[in-house]
């Protein structure tokens, strides 16, 4: 029997305000532990919630950027249950009026196919604590400074039929929401949270089957081995003659399997009913308009521009593109080199090799996009060879200084003097002459290789100095003469 997946995906995206979304708590990452807690994230009785208005204008912005219908009156509501890291012994969030209505994604997949994934809310609420299990001695403690940070929850249609696709639409999320600035995405701190349903169903099954749920996967890599997972274990239970009960799960990564934590709850489980201490909010066509018209470029728009503006192939765009700061950068480097093949391949490959070399991001880059593009500078005007423009660019990532600094320092300035080559040539075939007598006489794609070995020869003897055009050039004219 053939069967299809359907997966559909719940992103919480934390909101990068200064102060949480119900108390003026600071959201610092990594502080000691329940030192930014106020008594309203401690659910103190007597203390009232206030509304973090930056909240609301970040939900808004990723709203609008997704094309979604913006919910003007908003009512927050107390979702009810009871565990350690949750001292109110409920949640505020939102249930039937949601601030972001219907939307949608287009992802790009690995053929290069666009497919539009469908958004059916993204709701504010506020986090909970956070359970930290100690092996040594054996005991769990609860660290409340992440109670009360702002959430955006995002919950897409069931659209996605592989975890390849899965990956695809978070990958995108993952880049607007940066792009946007309202959330930093990093999800090894859990800034960017993923919770995956999972279900499969015989391939022209027009029902959706029971769904599991894989809870808080913090990672590409495990959001996509987690699905495979899940569906691996579903099709085991119904070809062994079992049923898929709808269940919350928890991804086991040392095992690359996933455990079921407990039966999945219903929304009237959670008794929803609206917050007492909290008026409904309405938002006026103005405050939508304002922050409409202060949306910044968005990842789309800036990869088409990219492939208009600089001639780039999609790929290379959206390599670019796939980060707001990376953009930034290539464009600064452009600015200065006047060339946009050069440019990205320096940015893609050189600056890339780099960075993961060193574990870093590119906001991080032991090399400035001035100082970059001033080096490409000196690759144009033939100062530099491609050769030793490598070894000139780890010098400047090594704080040696600027390019011309490194290049009159270390007199690295190309060779281009024609006579200078025709010397080094000269050499290179009295040494050679066997293989000369071989070029003369050889095929086609045997004179190819001993050309490149000629040329070589000649990169050795100059230590990768000299013009390689030129080098090409005068080689073939002593050749064929």
């Amino acid at each position: 029997m053939q069967w299809e997946v359907i997966i559909g995906l719940e992103i919480h995206a934390q909101l990068a305000t200064q102060s949480k979304i119900f108390s003026g708590s600071a959201t610092t990452f990594g502080s000691e532990p329940n030192t930014q807690a106020s008594l309203v994230d401690l659910g103190m009785p007597g203390v009232l919630p206030i509304l973090n208005q930056e909240a609301v204008r970040m939900a808004v912005m990723f709203g609008l950027a997704i094309n979604a219908k913006i919910g003007q009156y908003n009512v927050f509501t107390r979702k009810n249950y009871f565990y350690p890291d949750l001292p109110k012994g409920y949640q505020i969030s939102q249930m039937e009026l949601p601030i972001v209505g219907n939307g949608y994604l287009d992802i790009q997949l690995e053929d290069c196919t666009i497919k539009r994934v469908g958004i059916t809310r993204a709701h504010l609420e506020e986090d909970t604590g956070k359970s930290l299990h100690e092996a040594f001695p054996s005991v769990t403690g609860i660290d409340l400074n992440r109670a009360g940070m702002p959430l955006l929850e995002i919950v897409s249609e069931p659209d996605m039929r592989s975890a390849k696709e899965a990956v695809a639409y978070v990958t995108t999320v993952h880049t607007l929401v940066r792009y946007l600035g309202i959330c930093n995405g990093n999800m090894a701190q859990g800034s960017l949270r993923c919770d995956c349903n999972v279900s499969i169903r015989p391939k022209g099954q027009i029902e959706f089957s029971a769904r599991c749920e894989i809870k808080n996967i913090n990672s590409f890599r495990f959001i996509e081995k987690a699905i495979n997972s899940e569906v691996r274990r579903q099709i085991k239970l119904i070809k062994d003659g079992n049923k898929v009960i709808q269940q919350t799960r928890l991804y086991d990564i040392s095992k690359d399997k996933t455990r079921a934590m407990r039966n999945k709850e219903e929304a009237n489980d959670y008794r929803y009913f609206p917050d007492p201490d909290l008026l409904p909010v309405i938002l006026e066509d103005s405050f939508l308009e304002d922050i409409r018209a202060r949306l910044p470029e968005l990842p789309q728009q800036k990869l088409r521009r990219f492939q208009k503006q600089f001639g780039l192939s999609a790929y290379d765009a959206r390599v670019l593109t796939s980060s707001c700061q990376q953009a930034n950068y290539f464009e600064e480097v452009v600015s200065i080199a006047g060339d946009a093949k050069l440019s990205a391949n320096w940015v893609m490959v050189e600056l890339g090799a780099l960075l993961n070399k060193q574990g870093l991001r590119i906001d991080d880059a032991p090399i400035t996009a001035k100082q970059l593009g001033c080096m490409l500078l000196r690759i144009k005007d033939n100062t530099l060879s491609g050769k030793i423009a490598k070894t000139v660019f780890e010098a400047i990532a090594a704080d040696e200084g600027s390019a011309d600094d490194i290049i009159e320092k270390r007199k690295l300035n190309q060779v281009t003097d024609s006579s200078v080559i025709l010397v080094i040539l000269d050499d290179i075939l009295t040494v050679n002459v066997e293989q000369v007598k071989q070029y003369r006489v050889a095929d086609k794609s045997k004179r190819s290789k001993i050309f490149n070995f000629f040329v070589g020869q000649a990169m050795q003897a100059s230590k990768g100095k000299v013009n390689p055009q030129q080098v090409n050039k005068l080689l073939k004219d002593k050749l064929e003469d």
